[in-house]
């Protein structure tokens, strides 16, 4: 029993009674389907045992049944105990503005909504201070009365910006909603918050145009009040919206950045936007900014996306390198481009290889990745471009010559820029065999047949693939005799390159019919084929051909035996 403050006393129910209770209560309901059987305990030695008697067939549905009865008694225990400790809670304390709100969502859970509403209204008066009891009463109680205590709430409670917003969302007209927000305003003129509030709800632009202009006047520091008012103006006077945020907030880059990104709107230089982002960071480390080159690139990347990618550009041109170790710069930029990239930021991607080339201009890897990236989101004259830039930067790796003369001629259909493209590649790599069997693939391809020959005569001095390309050109414009020769002055040279071997089968055997030479000389050639090359699988069994055109099938069948034992 307790005493309360007017001297009544109470009956509180110990814990440890209601557990066991609770326990009572079920073990009650289990004794329901349990009976004890007394004949049983003759055969037990004069005890007495119990058995169950359930019915198998509803056994799942009484089961159930259980455990819903023993829930739902188990939550009224919870709910009575829970009452009894929050109104010991607010008997205790009063001001204490959550154990109010507490039992009235008990009463609630049970379903008293009256009382809920009661305990609730009572908190509004006991704990007149807080706005979270005010807010709670009006969620329990109709619009109409609702409205009544957000009145009272915010004359008692008049800098409360939740209960203000609150009161604003209750009313179903936009008229309304704004009479709220602009006594709201007068009572609280620096809530941001109600500043934003009210300028949403604004539906023509100049009258939000000047509540944004009385709002960066009361609440100066707001860096987005400033953005919003910059956004609405004209560019003349969005200039002088963004130097007023600028002087109002030093020390902040995203107005350095919105005002970049305005003149790039309006088609400004290179030179002018590079100018505002140096200037930034000159302002900003004299005031002690502290802005990390992570922040630096993630403000790079918006202004991409946002469509500004020479703002970009100046911003990762100036601060790509800041904190990073020189050792470890080629490796870090190269991830960065990768991770801008992967995120879309394609124009970051491009400014950051473009910042590590500038740096590193002789790195193969990095030239390979500005060409991947061009290749795969630029143009094709931005891929020219960056493979032009390549081939100046390193015109002894010939594959940038390569790709150029490939996407000149492949993609843009342009032979003659391709051509010189490889005889431009020819000047610095004069002893390069890609690009001479580049060159005549180009003319052999575009029907230049006689330059092609000429190309491979003049290189016939060169490797295996020299003297096999040659062949093919031989034997594709019908001159059998030509390629067979060429081929028996390749394996004279490289007796052990089976692809010459498998060149001269196909003139053999079929293109047997125009060429002059007998068949027992094309056996004869496959056999030294063979012996050259024991290893090649396809020359074994290619070499039965002849046998089965003469009808000498036992013949082939020793060589096919053969086979297996070189194998």
């Amino acid at each position: 029993t307790t005493t309360t403050t007017d001297g009544t006393q109470t009956s509180v129910l110990p814990l440890s009674g209601l557990s066991i209770a609770r326990g009572t209560i079920l073990g009650m309901s289990l004794d329901k389907y349990t009976t004890t059987n007394p004949s049983d305990g003759s055969r037990n030695g004069g005890t007495t045992t119990t058995t169950t008697m359930v019915d198998p067939q509803g056994y799942l549905t009484s089961l159930s049944s259980l455990v819903s009865s023993s829930a739902s008694a188990a939550d009224i225990g919870d709910i009575h105990k829970a009452r009894l400790l929050l109104k010991s809670v607010r008997d205790t304390n009063p001001k204490h503005a959550p154990g109010w709100i507490a039992a009235a969502r008990v009463e609630e859970a049970a379903g008293k909504l009256s009382a809920a509403r009661k305990i609730i209204q009572e908190g509004c008066e006991v704990c007149s201070h807080s706005a979270d009891v005010y807010l709670e009463a009006a969620r329990l109680h109709p619009p109409a009365i609702a409205k009544a205590i957000f009145t009272t709430a915010v004359r008692r409670l008049p800098h409360d910006v939740k209960l203000f917003l609150a009161a604003a969302d209750l009313e179903q007209s936009t008229d309304a909603k704004q009479a709220i927000l602009r006594k709201a305003l007068e009572a609280n003129p620096t809530s941001v918050t109600l500043w934003k509030a009210a300028i949403e709800l604004e539906q023509d632009v100049e009258d939000a145009k000047v509540l944004l202009a009385v709002a960066v006047e009361k609440v100066p520091d707001s860096v987005d009040m400033w953005l919003a008012l910059a956004k609405l103006e004209t560019y003349e006077n969005a200039k002088k919206v963004l130097n007023q945020a600028r002087r109002a907030i030093p020390a902040d880059r995203t107005v350095w950045i919105a005002a970049a990104k305005l003149e790039e709107s309006q088609n400004a230089s290179t030179e002018k936007i590079e100018m505002i982002i140096e200037k930034a960071l000159s302002v900003l480390a004299k005031h002690n900014a502290v802005v990390t080159r992570q922040q630096w690139l993630k403000e790079a990347e918006n202004a991409d996306l946002q469509g500004a990618p020479f703002t970009s550009a100046s911003i990762v041109k100036h601060t790509l390198g800041l904190g990073v170790d020189v050792e470890d710069r080629q490796r870090t930029w190269s991830d960065d481009a990768s991770a801008a990239l992967s995120r879309g930021a394609v124009a970051t991607a491009r400014a950051i290889l473009a910042q590590s080339l500038r740096e590193f201009p002789t790195k193969r890897h990095l030239w390979l990745q500005a060409v991947e990236l061009e290749r795969a989101k630029g143009t094709p004259e931005s891929l020219d471009e960056v493979l032009a830039a390549a081939s100046e930067r390193l015109p002894r790796a010939e594959i940038f010559w390569l790709l150029r003369a490939k996407e000149k001629w492949t993609v843009q259909n342009d032979v003659d820029s391709a051509r010189e493209i490889l005889t431009s590649a020819f000047a610095v790599n004069p002893d390069s065999e890609a690009v001479w069997l580049a060159a005549a693939k180009l003319e052999w391809e575009t029907g230049e047949v006689e330059r092609a020959r000429v190309l491979f005569q003049r290189e016939r001095a060169g490797t295996e693939r020299v003297h096999m390309k040659s062949a093919l050109l031989e034997l594709e414009t019908k001159q059998f005799d030509v390629a067979l020769e060429l081929i028996e002055v390749g394996l004279f040279r490289y007796p052990k390159f089976e692809k010459l071997f498998l060149t001269d089968e196909q003139i053999c055997s079929d293109d047997l019919e125009w060429n002059s030479k007998p068949q027992d000389q094309a056996r004869e050639f496959y056999q030294r084929g063979i012996q050259n090359c024991p290893s090649c699988i396809v020359l074994w069994v290619l070499a039965s051909k002849p046998e089965e055109r003469i009808a000498k099938s036992h013949h082939g069948t020793n060589i096919n035996n053969n086979s297996v034992v070189y194998y």
